[in-house]
């Protein structure tokens, strides 16, 4: 039966991903009268649903394949169950008359106000959804759907960082080693998906001399944006931390693997630092964080971690009340909540217990501007 593509699949790139077709010239416009395409918030594909009344012209536009290869359709239904898409047969319009046809739509999905726009989505989440396409269909024929689709939260994270990166990168100044053009990729392997992922390159970058470098291969640990706040109340002249166990320091070899840390977490796709990062302060520490100070943006590792983080100092209302226990229960989190005076931060920083990048960096932040924020409040 002829395929229906229509949604973020008619952008072409995307649909060779999927697909994993180079050339689609057996596409042919097409249009799914009383059907109709609405954003979905948070949602991959835009929800479909039939509308009554329709005038002439009106309808669901896409292009249909009469064939399409056998590979083509594998790879199609597999991305299908790992974003919860189901086949509906219905009936399109072309050039050449009207026919049946079948096309996917999403399982549970509810609809936003609006129309759907292939441009708009585009310029806000094409860069995004390749990335995550290339992640998804990397481990087709390698991974069973349902395994890639509990790690999918992840991996539009992932995803979603790429495309901020992309976005937002910080324009050099005192810089001068050259842009991403610079750097010739030659192989690119994942050999680690899962929660996180590994990836391992092959490249050569320019020198500052003008020459290509050689051939190195380097690999990087592939994480998500991710954000640290820590709440301080500037009348009581005091923070709040946790303290949780981390699977990090008990791999490196520390008898103590409990660290004290700000409250952190990972920016989910779509979100942005700072609701981010009033979320988590709720989640761990049960508390809503006022103002937020952002005291710096940075890669905490850039040898080989892509994580960035946004750390913020959060005002908040710490009576001694506040130190709880927290965290998500079905992320098996199991956090402490501490309540320390500044004078108190400052020597576990001096003292060597504070072990933790963002914890150090915001501390030192916080003893340069204590005083005005005691002042403001």
């Amino acid at each position: 039966m002829t395929v229906f593509i229509y949604g973020p699949l008619r952008f072409p790139p995307l649909m060779a991903c999927i697909l994993g077709l180079e050339d689609a010239g057996g596409a042919q416009p097409a249009r799914a009268p009383g059907w109709r395409g609405a954003p979905c918030s948070g949602g991959v594909f835009p929800v479909v649903a039939p509308v009554q009344d329709a005038g002439p012209g009106d309808g669901l536009h896409g292009v249909a394949f009469d064939t399409l290869p056998g590979t083509a359709l594998a790879r199609l239904a597999y991305c299908a169950e790992v974003f919860g898409l189901r086949w509906h047969e219905l009936q399109i319009e072309r050039a050449d008359g009207a026919r049946p046809a079948r096309m996917l739509v999403p399982d549970d999905a509810t609809p936003a106000a609006g129309e759907w726009s292939l441009d708009d989505w585009v310029a806000a989440t094409g860069d995004a959804a390749l990335r995550l396409a290339g992640d998804v269909m990397e481990r087709f024929g390698r991974a069973n759907p349902a395994s890639v689709r509990a790690m999918l939260g992840m991996a539009m994270s992932r995803a979603d960082s790429h495309a901020r990166a992309r976005r937002d990168s910080a324009v050099p100044v005192l810089r001068t080693g050259g842009s991403d053009t610079d750097v010739e990729v030659i192989e690119r392997r994942r050999p680690y998906t899962h929660f996180f992922q590994v990836e391992e390159t092959d490249l050569q970058f320019r020198r500052f001399d003008g020459s290509m470098s050689e051939t190195v291969t380097r690999a990087a640990f592939v994480m998500s944006d991710a954000v640290t706040v820590l709440p301080y109340d500037p009348v009581r002249d005091r923070v709040l931390l946790v303290e949780q166990f981390r699977f990090g320091p008990m791999s490196r070899g520390d008898r103590y693997p409990w660290s004290l840390e700000p409250v952190a977490g990972r920016i989910d796709a779509g979100g942005d630092p700072e609701e981010t990062a009033r979320r988590e302060a709720r989640e761990e520490a049960g508390l809503t964080v006022g103002a937020l100070e952002l005291v710096a943006r940075y890669y905490p590792s850039p040898g080989a971690v892509t994580e960035y983080l946004w750390s913020y100092v959060g005002i908040a209302d710490l009576p001694d009340s506040a130190a709880v226990i927290g965290g998500l229960d079905e992320e098996a989190e199991d956090i402490r909540g501490i309540i320390l005076s500044f004078d108190a931060l400052m020597a576990l920083v001096s003292g060597g217990e504070a072990e933790n990048g963002p914890l150090i960096l915001t501390a030192h932040w916080l003893a340069a501007n204590r005083d005005r924020l005691r002042r403001d409040a």
